[in-house]
């Protein structure tokens, strides 16, 4: 069984709007009924599962009506770590194999690569999604450059997230024990965190995290062809 997490509890308002980002319309249509109606539509996944913050039950549950795949929802912790933990043990009985961990204001995740990221599993333990950079990077303190740093071999990181689920529930649950305190900022940190090898698998620009209005207004363009 393969099962695509999405870690919506968080609350972050950086759109302006008066809901959490993920509950704002994109082309008539929340956005995270876009981000999950783009995994469940893939003929591999075999359920979704969300995590929401307690406060967003109502937005949740209209934002979702009528959506096939669908687990129970599950509520996310205080932290993004937190809240894939979390996630990760309340699918437990399933005994899922391959586990994808995305983000829920990323509704453009293509087809393609999902496929890829699954078929990168039979091979790896976790895999991740990402870019090359293309912008030059610049060192700077006090407003002043101070140096160029080289962009050879570094990456944007995407979701999903991928993992053989037994491996990634074992490193969550190592990772409370070993390193409470430490700020993971996404699951691939904690797979590094256990030494469990991470492949990357090229994705598309296209596949961007909505934060900012100019964001929103880029999706809005890209629907509408």
């Amino acid at each position: 069984m393969n099962i695509a997490m999405i870690v919506a509890a968080g609350r972050g308002y950086r759109l302006g709007g008066p809901l959490p980002k993920q509950y704002l319309t994109l082309g008539g249509q929340p956005i995270l009924r876009r981000t999950i109606m783009a995994l469940a539509s893939h003929k591999e996944i075999d359920a979704v599962q969300v995590l929401i913050h307690p406060d967003d039950t109502a937005l949740y549950e209209a934002a979702v009506e009528g959506l096939d795949k669908l687990r129970p929802v599950l509520f996310g912790g205080a932290t993004r770590q937190d809240s894939a933990r979390l996630g990760l043990e309340g699918i437990a009985g399933l005994k899922p194999e391959k586990v994808l961990i995305h983000d829920a204001v990323r509704p453009f995740i293509a087809p393609e690569t999902i496929t890829a990221v699954l078929a990168a599993l039979d091979r790896v333990p976790a895999v991740i999604v990402g870019v090359p950079l293309a912008d030059t990077l610049k060192r700077v303190e006090n407003g002043v450059i101070t140096g160029t740093v080289d962009r050879a071999g570094l990456w944007r990181a995407q979701t999903p997230q991928a993992f053989r689920y037994a491996d990634i529930l074992a490193a969550h649950r190592h990772a409370v024990v070993s390193a409470p305190g430490t700020e993971f900022t996404d699951d691939s940190m904690i797979a590094e965190h256990v030494g469990m090898r991470v492949e990357m698998v090229a994705g598309t620009e296209d596949n961007f995290k909505i934060t900012t209005a100019g964001d929103l207004a880029r999706a809005e363009f890209m629907l509408r062809g």
